[in-house]
Formats: C-alpha cells, structure tokens, sequence
C-alpha cells in the first residue's frame, strides 16, 4: 500500500493522533521530539516490508524506529537505549555470519527474553512465519504469549495490520499517549 493511501487510513489517523497530541515534548524550533523508541528486530527476509516502510511513515510522528538485523544488534540496543515498544521477528539471525547462511541460526526468541529482563517490560509484537499446522500454530502462540507478546503476527505482515497493532498497543499501554522518556 502507497503512503499515500495509508495515510488516509484510520489507523494512521489513530496513531498521529496520539503524536500530535500535547502529551509529548516539542523542540524548541516547534518539530516533534522523538518520544517513543520503536525496536524493529527484523530478519531481513523480504524487502519492502514493514521493516522497511515504518521508519519513513512513523519518523514525522516522533516515533524513532530502532532498525536491527540480527539478535546481537537487538542485544546491544536493548542495553544502550529505552524501548518502549518492540517488534521482533523471530526468524532474527542470531548475527552478521548467520544472514549468510542458508540455514539460519534464529534467536527472536532469545530478544523476547532479554525484553523481558528490562525494567519496565515493553510491550512485544512477535512476528512469525506462517504455521504449518494448527497445532504448531497454537504451540507457537502460547511460546510467545508465556513470553510477554502483546501480539502475535504471521508474515507477510501488511502494513495496515502492523500499524493497527502499533496503535492498540500504544491505546492499552500507553493510554492512548505517549510514554515519557
């Protein structure tokens, strides 16, 4: 879907309402501050995904997208900055090595637990390959919900689901406005 148009969806409007809003802090030259960290931990599997478009629509409404591609970025930003809002790919290469191999050591699991370590907690949406059977996909849904996730996607995400999961999460954990750094 087009900027464009998706700038002209609910969900969007939803979300920049939140951005707008006077609960976050403006810069002295009157642009938006970027309020709320988004860690997007992505595998990289397909271009022009999510991944790739959140920053470019999210950015203008303060919203900063932490992009990493494998478990040791994500490590090193979880340690160095707030998070307050994390999306994880488990299909995430554990590092650099592992986006080269064909078979791919994955270690998005491994993100949710070191979200959950930190203090306070962000809100995680998982986002997983399609399930082969319903019985793994149940399995891989209780796996993620007994790790903290707010949500669980399949891929391929399109753009408008991941951004009406961004705007519950911010409307549930958030209240509707931004955290305070």
């Amino acid at each position: 879907m087009a900027h464009g148009l998706l700038s002209k969806s609910p969900m969007f409007h939803a979300i920049h309402r939140f951005a707008t809003s006077d609960h976050g802090q403006s810069t002295a030259g009157g642009r938006r501050a970027e309020r709320l960290n988004l860690l997007l931990a992505y595998g990289g599997w397909r271009d022009d995904s999510f991944a790739d478009q959140l920053p470019t629509l999210l950015q203008p409404l303060g919203i900063r997208c932490i992009r990493s591609r494998t478990a040791q970025e994500a490590h090193a930003i979880i340690v160095h900055q707030r998070v307050h809002i994390a999306v994880i790919d488990l299909s995430t290469p554990a590092d650099d090595s592992a986006i080269a191999q064909t078979q791919v050591d994955s270690l998005g699991a491994r993100v949710l637990h070191l979200l959950r370590a930190m203090n306070p907690v962000p809100p995680m949406v998982v986002v997983r390959a399609p399930q082969v059977s319903e019985r793994e996909s149940a399995r891989g849904l209780g796996d993620a919900l007994r790790e903290g996730a707010f949500s669980v996607l399949e891929r391929p995400v399109p753009l408008e689901s991941m951004l009406e999961t961004l705007r519950r999460v911010i409307q549930r954990h958030y209240a509707g406005h931004w955290p305070a750094n």
